[in-house]
């Protein structure tokens, strides 16, 4: 299954076990992130529903990229400036793409309250 998410003003083309490079992400190493904006979604040529669906991804490292040499000039006024960029990314390994796990931890959280306020009148009595 191929998902195509958007991250950092670009979109991507993924598949669970990719290794893809996107513009800096907040996060260690080892730590695991989702996204919820996916754009398409499918398998081989047939394509399915995004709605509830989510990539989820492990960053591997916090990197730099390659020095990038801004360099400009006027000629005949003495005029020169040489700069050097280097644009942070990050890079992550997708682990999983499949439907969110929010609705269900929602509907878990909803039912633990209503029977932890069944029990507390019960013990005041």
């Amino acid at each position: 299954m191929f998902a195509v998410v958007r991250t950092g003003g670009k979109q991507y083309r993924v598949a669970a076990g990719d290794k893809i490079v996107v513009e800096k992400l907040d996060g260690e190493a080892g730590s695991s992130i989702s996204f919820s904006d996916i754009l398409l979604a499918g398998e081989g040529s047939e394509l399915k529903s995004v709605e509830g669906l989510t990539v989820s991804a492990e960053i591997i490292a916090q990197a730099k990229a390659d020095k990038v040499i801004v360099f400009k000039k006027k000629r005949r006024h003495n005029y020169r400036r040489k700069n050097g960029h280097r644009q942070q990314h990050t890079i992550l390994k997708i682990t999983a793409i499949g439907a969110a796990e929010k609705k269900a931890k929602a509907k878990k959280a909803d039912a633990a309250p209503e029977t932890a306020g069944a029990e507390a009148p019960a013990a005041q009595a």
